[in-house]
């Protein structure tokens, strides 16, 4: 008797974690398409509105754009954090005087999405600058920001 009981203890266990688990976790049902199309639509004003925060100098729309714990590693390779990115947009730096977005490609992946596209800026005496860049974005309460990127100059 004693031998049967550690495998029905097994089996039971392994019953109630496989009929239980999905309940806990939540649905496991993918999204509708009306809650994607939202979701894509959200992340692309994203884009437009990082664009235009940029060339306004708006730091406090940029600021709620990117995580707390942004980071981006850029065409020089360089990594750079969300502080040095606002302060390099306070002081002028390397300032983004217009830009054209290109298609954004965005595909979503639960609570994380990835937004790659291209856009060609105007920064000073130097125009059509070509770049293409990748955002990892995650919906934190609710609401899309930016968490890593990164972007290349097109030659």
């Amino acid at each position: 008797m004693k031998k049967l009981i550690a495998p029905l203890l097994m089996t039971f266990i392994f019953l109630a974690c496989v009929c239980i688990g999905p309940a806990l976790a939540g649905s496991s049902e993918a999204p509708s398409k009306d809650v994607l199309a939202v979701d894509v639509a959200a992340i692309k004003q994203i884009g437009q509105d990082m664009g235009d925060a940029m060339v306004t100098g708006d730091t406090a729309k940029l600021s709620q754009i990117f995580a707390d714990d942004w980071a981006s590693v850029g065409p020089s390779g360089k990594a750079t954090t969300k502080e040095d990115f606002l302060r390099n947009h306070i002081s002028g730096d390397s300032k983004l005087e217009s830009f054209d977005l290109g298609p954004i490609d965005v595909q979503v992946l639960g609570n994380s999405a990835v937004a790659q596209g291209s856009v060609i800026e105007t920064r000073g005496k130097e125009t059509g600058i070509k770049m293409i860049y990748a955002d990892l974005l995650e919906k934190r309460s609710g609401k899309w920001v930016v968490v890593r990127s990164m972007g290349a100059r097109v030659k």
